[in-house]
């Protein structure tokens, strides 16, 4: 049987093959916290960075969301491919390790209701 995590990497997976400048980003502003002296740091920061950057420079539509469960993913990813940064980002272990799949589809912005007042 399919676990949670299994799940979500197959989503996460699917998600960096849409928008591979997602992955660009999310190195580029790790080395620059690297760079600037930073011994460990919050990929979740890296993450809010990245929304940042992609709605400031775009028409206000944007063109895809981020979900949070894609962090961590990111963040192991990150120091997979870069084994000299083991450890620069915090982990724990995934509580989706321990749990079945949903078998639920990914929710996206257009399942809820927005009231702008």
């Amino acid at each position: 049987m399919k676990t949670r995590r299994e799940e979500m990497q197959e989503q996460v997976g699917k998600f960096h093959m849409e928008h591979p400048e997602v992955w660009d980003l999310f190195v580029r502003f790790s080395k620059e916290m690297i760079n600037r002296g930073y011994k460990a740091y919050s990929a979740q920061s890296v993450i809010e960075r990245i929304r940042w950057e992609k709605d400031v420079g775009s028409d206000g539509t944007v063109s895809f969301k981020i979900n949070n469960n894609y962090t961590a993913f990111y963040s192991r990813r990150f120091m997979r491919m870069y084994p000299e940064y083991e450890g620069f980002f915090r982990t724990r272990h995934q509580v989706s390790d321990d749990t079945n799949a949903t078998n639920l589809p990914e929710l996206a912005p257009e399942y809820y209701e927005y009231t702008y007042e």
